[in-house]
């Protein structure tokens, strides 16, 4: 939509999902609906509701979130209603006052040149915009024209605020400024110091910054509870490891979002193997302030199953040149293979973690992963090519 319109070039195109052209594509299970989809819309249909009227009791919000379509119709049959309402009311003061048959020289009409319901119309809308070409006007030969007159500039200023405001408000909504808000198409879970994290990364395509951003993760899936009660969409918060050490993140670049997988996580048992299985959905969601605006902001994404890659990290997309740092955004769904346990964190802190690996000799591995391993363990440095871990195998 972005590069459509010329805002940004047709490479930098990532609209709320970057996603690296050379990733496998994964196709959802069938049969499996999504709870947020991609673009952070809520797959959720609303059915059998019966109190219907509790939505005009908000008339205000209904109206902001009807289609533009909608708004722009009910935008425009609130002025001619109330034109036409008011211009048969001024005819029937006309026309209960004698003003629309002969009249002599000393006849004073309640309204000037007011001849038919057309003369009355014209004059509705005169008074309710305030043209005022001059031809008609009210004269004091009667009150009850001038009630009429100060109810229809009032009824006039209530549908003005009322309109424009929606108006305002639908233009001005927050989740248009979610369409610069990025997140990487695929989640990765690998190794982050010595530890298995779930990571994703997000960015923000304007320079204007969203302030106070935050990120929120959960967890969906079907559980079951003690009492045997089936709870379809259970959903379990994600402690967050945010790169700057607190809850908020400062969203000038790119950032890598890590969730360090303990047993307080609810991917604490899941291993590759389980993740192929499971139907399992993890959502994202960022929040923050629009600086120029004020007004708070939120943007969804969540990644299923078949969209976590296990045993692969991000690149780095961000250099020094010249004296500042430039982001390549064209990175910024890339991923790498790296060395991974394809066993669960529980499993891992079973066995005591990275850190107690018990390598014996006996198979070799490949040079990468022997390099990466000697860097935890340098006494194993001369065993060459028959480092061996002896309960677990590092995906390839």
């Amino acid at each position: 939509m972005l590069s459509r319109k010329g805002l940004i070039p047709e490479d930098y195109l990532l609209t709320r999902l970057a996603e690296d052209v050379l990733q496998p594509k994964f196709k959802a299970k069938q049969g499996k609906a999504r709870f947020v989809g991609k673009n952070g819309t809520c797959n959720v249909a609303h059915t059998n509701i019966r109190e219907q009227g509790r939505f005009l009791q908000d008339v205000f919000t209904t109206l902001v979130d009807l289609k533009w379509l909608h708004t722009l119709i009910i935008f425009t049959m609130s002025f001619l209603c109330s034109w036409l309402l008011f211009g048969m009311i001024w005819w029937l003061v006309a026309f209960a006052h004698g003003d629309l048959g002969e009249k002599g020289d000393d006849f004073v009409p309640c309204v000037t040149d007011i001849h038919s319901f057309s003369s009355a119309f014209l004059f509705s809308i005169e008074v309710q915009v305030t043209i005022g070409f001059g031809g008609r006007m009210i004269t004091e030969e009667c009150v009850s024209a001038i009630i009429i007159l100060i109810v229809q500039n009032i009824v006039g200023l209530v549908i003005n605020a009322i309109m424009l405001g929606c108006i305002f408000m639908k233009t001005a909504q927050a989740h248009r400024r979610a369409e610069t808000l990025i997140f990487s198409k695929h989640a990765v879970i690998s190794l982050r110091n010595s530890k298995l994290c779930f990571m994703i990364r997000i960015g923000d395509l304007r320079k204007s910054m969203i302030i106070s951003a935050t990120v929120r993760m959960q967890v969906v899936r079907r559980s079951t509870t003690e009492e045997g009660e089936v709870v379809p969409l259970d959903q379990i918060d994600i402690h967050m490891d945010n790169p700057v050490g607190t809850n908020g993140v400062f969203l000038v670049s790119p950032l890598i979002i890590c969730h360090v997988i303990d047993k307080s996580s609810p991917l604490y048992e899941l291993s590759p193997n389980d993740l192929q299985h499971q139907d399992l959905e993890v959502i994202v969601v960022l929040e923050g302030v629009v600086e120029t605006t004020g007004i708070t902001t939120q943007a969804r994404t969540s990644y299923v199953s078949e969209e976590i890659l296990w045993g692969q990290r991000f690149v780095p997309t961000v250099s020094e040149d010249d004296g500042m740092y430039a982001v390549d955004y064209s990175k910024f769904g890339n991923t790498v293979k790296v060395p991974t346990p394809c066993c669960s964190a529980k499993k891992l802190d079973e066995a005591g973690g990275i850190a107690r690996f018990k390598l014996n000799e006996g198979v070799t591995m490949r040079p990468s992963v022997r390099r990466w391993i000697e860097t935890l363990h340098p006494e194993n440095k001369n065993q060459k090519n028959k480092i061996k871990y002896t309960h677990f195998v590092f995906c390839s």
